[in-house]
């Protein structure tokens, strides 16, 4: 009998105490789990440089190739990110194109030069062309305009639609990728 009230004591002491230990573990990880919330976490929300109404410019051999202006820029450096908001930007082709290109957002990644563009993007073309689509994407290195978005070409005489676009700035050629829709204007209707 003496046995058995000794092995019960001991099974309670034991369960006593890994019972205190993980309340004392849970006490101390909610301690540290308070005090880290105490101290200001830096986010990736947390820009290393903000400027407000920017504009910039780039000219080659004398002639202009392009001007940006955005309600606002936000850099990280860790990140190499730059991040315009009410973005216009004007190129100013070879042949005396000039193009206008408007966004809600966009996103200069400087180590590779790509830009991912997002919220009403809009191309226009002084000659009277007009690309309307959700967001865009420019891949420097292989010099391709791409987006998934669904997509809409107006013109004088024409208007096109369909999802994906893919247009390669080099070789100077446009695709639609899918769901192409053409509507010919005018009075000489097709």
């Amino acid at each position: 009998m003496k046995r058995l009230k000794f092995a019960l004591l001991i099974a309670i002491l034991l369960i006593g105490g890994i019972v205190l230990v993980r309340l004392w573990a849970n006490l101390r990880e909610r301690r540290a789990s308070e005090a880290a919330e105490k101290v200001p976490k830096v986010s990736a929300g947390d820009a290393t440089q903000v400027m407000r109404t920017v504009h910039l410019a780039e000219d080659k051999h004398g002639q202009k190739t392009w001007e940006l202006e955005a309600k606002s820029v936000r850099q990280y450096e860790g990140q190499n990110i730059m991040v315009l908001e009410d973005v216009k930007v004007t190129f100013y082709a070879k042949e005396g194109r000039i193009f206008y290109l408007t966004s809600k957002e966009g996103k200069i990644y400087q180590d590779s030069k790509n830009v991912d563009l997002t919220g009403d993007v809009v191309l226009t073309s002084n000659d009277g062309y007009q690309l309307k689509t959700r967001s865009a994407s420019y891949h420097h290195s292989e010099q391709i305009v791409s987006t998934s978005d669904p997509v809409e070409i107006e013109g004088e005489q024409i208007r096109m639609t369909g999802k994906g676009m893919l247009v390669n700035v080099e070789a100077k050629t446009f695709r639609i990728l899918s769901q192409v829709k053409t509507h010919l204007k005018g009075k000489n209707k097709v």
